[in-house]
Order: C-alpha cells, then sequence, then structure tokens
C-alpha cells in the first residue's frame, strides 16, 4: 500500500510538472506570435546547416529571408537559388539554370526547415514542453522543444530558442529521422521594412531570357 500510495504521488506530481512546463512554454510562444504579428514585415539574416555525426557530415550555408503576412522572400546564395512567395504562387528562381518553376503555395506542406516557417511553424500541429533557459551568442533565451503531432513526420522534434527580452526567435534546431540535425539561426532582424507585395512576386518581364516551368 505504502509503494502504491508513493508511485500514485510520482505520477501526480511528474503530471504537474508537465502542466506548468506546458503552460510556461504556451505563455512563451503565445508571447513570441504576439510579437511577431505586430510588425508588418521582417528581414532577417540566417545560418542553415546540416549535421549527420555517423556520416561525418557538417554543412552551413547562408542566406536572408523577408516576410510580410503570408508572403516571403528567400535568398540562398550557396544553392544558387531564389524563392518569391505572394501567399498564393510560389517562384523558385534557379539563376545558374536560366529557369523558374512555378507552384501552387500550399501552406499545409510547410516543413520546419524553411527559414520563413520558423516564425509560425509552432502555431499548429505540435505539442510542446518548456525546457529551460540558455545562453545563446550572449542573450538569454527560453527553450521549447515541439514535438509533431503527427507521427508520420519525417522529423521528432523541434528545439526552438526564443529571445528572454524581445520575444524573438533566435534558433531552430529539428531533428529528422534519418540521423540529419538542421540548424537555423537568425541575426540582424529588421523589422516594419516598406516592402511593397511586388517584392514576393517573381517578375518575369525583367528575366526574359527564363525558362518559366509551371507546374501547376
Amino acid at each position: 500500500m505504502k509503494n502504491f500510495t508513493l508511485t500514485v504521488l510520482l505520477v501526480m506530481t511528474t503530471s504537474l510538472l508537465f502542466a506548468q512546463q506546458d503552460n510556461k512554454a504556451k505563455e512563451i510562444l503565445d508571447k513570441l506570435s504576439a510579437t511577431t504579428k505586430s510588425y508588418k514585415t521582417i528581414q532577417i539574416d540566417f545560418s542553415f546547416t546540416l549535421e549527420n555525426q555517423q556520416e561525418d557530415i557538417k554543412e552551413t550555408n547562408s542566406g536572408w529571408v523577408a516576410l510580410k503576412g503570408d508572403k516571403y522572400r528567400l535568398h540562398m546564395p550557396a544553392l544558387g537559388m531564389d524563392v518569391y512567395s505572394d501567399g498564393k504562387t510560389n517562384w523558385s528562381y534557379l539563376p545558374d539554370a536560366g529557369e523558374v518553376n512555378v507552384t501552387d503555395n500550399t501552406p499545409g506542406q510547410n516543413n520546419s526547415l524553411n527559414p520563413a516557417n520558423l516564425f509560425t511553424i509552432y502555431e499548429k500541429g505540435f505539442k510542446y514542453r518548456y525546457i529551460g533557459e540558455k545562453k545563446v551568442d550572449g542573450k538569454n533565451a527560453y527553450v521549447i522543444d515541439l514535438y509533431p503531432k503527427d507521427l508520420n513526420k519525417d522529423f521528432t522534434r523541434v528545439k526552438l530558442y526564443v529571445d528572454a527580452a524581445k520575444y524573438h526567435i533566435i534558433k531552430a534546431i529539428t531533428y529528422s529521422k534519418d540521423g540529419n540535425i538542421y540548424t537555423v539561426a537568425l541575426k540582424n532582424m529588421k523589422t516594419n521594412v516598406d516592402l511593397p507585395d511586388s517584392y514576393f512576386k517573381f517578375d518575369t518581364s525583367k528575366h526574359p531570357d527564363v525558362d518559366v516551368i509551371d507546374m501547376r
């Protein structure tokens, strides 16, 4: 009976602790969401690192992303690609190949590896847990683990680092089922820069020699 009582108390204490952590995580994520949505536009530099210790792989690329509502523009020079999205249509421009691929934008298919998605990824389809605080590049950051509700996703967890003072995302680490670890680190954030809607559309008139491949 004594052992049973201790077990029940342990389960209750553990459940209460997890509930408190979940509430803390939700509070932070809600503030992060409110802060992000208060900006008309966001421009930010990022580094993208792929690491697989078993395969002895570590590759880092950099770029920048601009956001305005459901619109975004992604520049990845090392990969030779620029992505434009006006919220309805995506244009993937490959300058070296002289082509642009046109597809419908499908928000439900957005993945955690796209830097443009980091600002909203936590809003749907995840369970979350507050882990604690950690110093990241000299800043105090809240650490939150996100777990996909859909177990068929190709990743098991996203570790999110949130600036404790400004409620900006500092870094996100995605743990893939194939052993790959993807880290997106954000810096040099600018907000409310005047960006017209046309900035997020690929203008074929300015690239008359580009082969347009419409995949819609």
